[in-house]
């Protein structure tokens, strides 16, 4: 039986959140303070102070110098193209107009969201940088939510997952990894994004959607969970090599096909029924590594494999 959907309550039009003079008023929190120093001592300024028009959280606006501003550690690879293409508009339009998200972070700030801009900007040798600044440095952990310059592909998604879970870890040995689902989004791609940092040309879509029925945080410390993590990626890695096996004796058949990794993978996987629980991470591994093993290249049909393109 399929989950029932849940009907979002209805609301009353202008009933939630901060009036437009409580988000101008009012006295500014302590860490709001601290902040704003922050801003000076990195040779800023701050252009305007409010409060979250959601939340009720102090934010600023402020403008600070370009050399203060580091993207997060655990971000995705830049993409220089995209660098290029918004150095061409800003250089068009005359106008930097789409201020970076940042935080504290060390004496300098952080941005979660504004590698690329920040780039663009360090390639045209800009001096400052707009930036929306809050006082919670937790933030720089919530990439997947906050990110709205560039669609995140899944190799981009797990190796950023990846890295902030070890960062979380170094930073307190003993979080639970079930605490951080807002920031980690889906525990499966922890285990993939050892598998990307293993072998960058992994084809993780293959395998994602089976790992994401299966997978689930764990109530342990990250520095316990992540060796787990990344034992499974080795495992899938493993998978993987026989799974390439498997389709280059395929070809070596006549069959030619760019939907050929898919085919096997869901040849291997375990069948569920509609309505039953998924296996286990380390038994659907277990599963899959078996029939990768046993595959038998002779019983593959023509018309299975174009079933295959099909779906796809």
């Amino acid at each position: 039986m399929a989950a029932r959907k849940t009907r979002r309550k209805k609301v009353e039009p202008a009933s939630a959140g901060l009036s437009p003079d409580e988000v101008a008023g009012g006295e500014p929190s302590p860490e709001a303070a601290e902040l704003e120093s922050a801003v000076v001592a990195a040779g800023g300024v701050v252009l305007a102070r409010y409060r979250d028009p959601w939340g009720g959280a102090w934010l600023a606006l402020a403008a600070l110098p370009v050399s203060a501003v580091e993207p997060t550690p655990f971000q995705r690879d830049i993409s220089a193209t995209h660098v290029k293409r918004l150095e061409d508009a800003v250089s068009r339009l005359g106008s930097f107009l789409d201020p970076i998200i940042a935080v504290p972070a060390e004496g300098r700030f952080w941005t979660p969201n504004g590698h690329h801009r920040l780039s663009a900007l360090r390639r045209m040798g800009a001096r400052t940088v707009t930036a929306l600044l809050s006082p919670d440095a937790a933030l720089a952990y919530r990439i997947l939510a906050l990110n709205t310059e560039k669609a995140h592909n899944l190799k981009e998604r797990a190796l950023e997952v990846v890295r902030m879970a070890r960062g979380l870890a170094e930073a307190d040995p003993k979080a639970i990894e079930s605490g951080y689902q807002l920031e980690l989004e889906d525990a499966s791609l922890i285990s993939v994004g050892y598998a990307y940092e293993k072998r960058p040309r992994f084809a993780g879509g293959a395998y994602a959607p089976a790992l994401k029925q299966s997978e689930a945080f764990l109530d342990a410390p990250l520095a316990e969970t992540l060796p787990v993590r990344e034992a499974r990626a080795d495992r899938l890695l493993a998978i993987d090599d026989r799974v390439t096996e498997i389709i280059a004796g395929l070809k070596e058949r006549g069959f030619d096909s760019p939907y050929l990794r898919n085919f096997v993978v869901a040849r291997i996987r375990p069948f569920r029924p509609r309505g039953k629980p998924a296996p286990e991470p380390d038994a659907l591994l277990d599963h899959m590594q078996e029939k990768a093993t046993k595959f038998d290249l002779g019983k593959v049909k023509e018309s299975q494999v174009a079933q295959t393109t099909a779906a796809e």
